[in-house]
């Protein structure tokens, strides 16, 4: 079994077994039909992934690897806000008829910033960071601009990200406000994986850990009879990441640089409802 497999269902059990349900209270998500979308949830899970051992994909069912680095591409590297620069349509529900999401995510890592070494967008200073001071304990990025909430289509989820080397190991904590668990878990954990390789690689540095924090982790009620089924399900060995190791500069990666090899899996689950 996998380590994103046996971290994954852990996590499934504890939330459906010891988890807290919101039937009763007011909740903001809506199913299509107009139906509140209630949650049984888990306050304040703590996921860790050792990246230097294997690389955290689930196999109890199939993620979509290049659509998950698209993604990841679309926020840190393009820095971008507009959904026609991605290759999927995840973000659909929350884009403006001008196809952007407002000022969130992308958005927020490509402002610049004064600091006494020069102008730098979060993404840069990170960069310049990895290289130029490594051991800092200052290198991290923040989404949740109270000053632009107000223009974001959603408030970000995935808001922050805490790096620090220790020895020669990027290590990096993901702290995530909200996560649906069957929908986004494997696909943030996958995507910010790949994150840390792309980071590691280009300043010279080896993967270490990767911590998941997430405040408020929710299985949606619809989603519980699919989430019982895929706890269920047979798991594999976890696939071996390769990346082109031709890649010196960040923005120079492509969804072409990654290939997971041997990814043995489960069926991809089709049509699981989203609550908007």
């Amino acid at each position: 079994m996998s380590q994103a497999d046996r971290v994954f269902i852990e996590m499934c059990k504890s939330i459906l077994n010891e988890g807290i349900s919101s039937e009763g209270q007011e909740v903001r998500p809506r199913w299509e039909d107009g139906t509140p979308a209630h949650t049984v949830k888990k306050f304040g899970v703590v996921n860790r992934y050792n990246l230097a051992e294997e690389f955290p994909i689930l196999t109890l069912r199939k993620v979509p690897f290049k659509l998950a680095i698209d993604e990841i591409l679309w926020i840190w590297q393009k820095k971008s806000n507009n959904i026609k620069d991605l290759n999927s349509h995840i973000w659909d529900s929350w884009a403006d008829e001008n196809g952007t999401i407002g000022k969130a995510y992308g958005y927020q890592l490509g402002v610049k910033h004064k600091y006494k070494e020069g102008e730098f967008d979060q993404v840069d200073r990170v960069l310049y960071d990895l290289k130029n001071n490594p051991y800092s304990r200052r290198i991290i990025t923040n989404l949740y601009n109270h000053h632009d909430l107000h223009e974001m289509n959603l408030y970000p989820c995935a808001y922050s990200v805490t790096f620090n080397v220790t020895g020669n190991k990027l290590n990096a904590i993901l702290n995530q406000r909200s996560q649906d668990v069957l929908v986004a878990n494997a696909w943030n954990v996958c995507q910010y994986a790949v994150l840390i390789h792309m980071l590691a690689q280009v300043s010279n540095l080896e993967v270490g850990e990767f911590v998941h924090v997430i405040a408020d982790a929710h299985i949606y009620d619809r989603h519980i009879p699919i989430v019982e089924q895929l706890i269920k399900r047979e798991s594999y060995p976890a696939p071996k990441l390769i990346i082109n190791k031709d890649i010196k500069n960040f923005y120079d990666f492509t969804v072409d640089d990654f290939v997971l090899e041997d990814y043995k899996h489960g069926d991809i689950i089709k049509n699981i409802p989203v609550a908007v």
